[in-house]
């Protein structure tokens, strides 16, 4: 599994402070009001960066060979997929309304009472 190149300890460092201030920032990011789509929106893509600098750094994917960046653009296709298909199901729920019956109403009570 050794790609040949070696990674110097000052590439790690780096991006471990990258990851700190990413980290600093999405935490100031959540005590700044910018509406929820566009806090939700800013948090999603640093959290996009960092898991991109783990991937690619601390799991030695950016020196790997080409069958190895095949199986991670898999896995990320596949999350892709999850959340799309997770996303469009709440998409079309229909949240605000209960759902429409001509039915009777049922009592809620298990057993019947019976008159002695």
């Amino acid at each position: 599994m050794n790609s040949g190149k070696p990674v110097h300890v000052r590439v790690y460092v780096m991006v471990f402070l990258a990851l700190l201030a990413l980290t600093a920032t999405t935490a100031a990011v959540a005590f700044v009001d910018l509406g929820a789509t566009w806090n939700t929106t800013v948090a999603l893509a640093i959290a996009i960066i960092k898991a991109l600098l783990v991937i690619l750094f601390f799991m030695h994917v950016l020196y790997s060979r080409p069958l190895t960046w095949v199986f991670v653009g898999a896995g990320f296709f596949w999350l892709s997929l999850l959340f799309t298909l997770t996303l469009a199901d709440y998409a079309t729920r229909n949240i605000g309304s209960a759902p429409q019956t001509n039915a009777p109403r049922q009592s809620s009570e298990v057993m019947p009472r019976v008159s002695k």
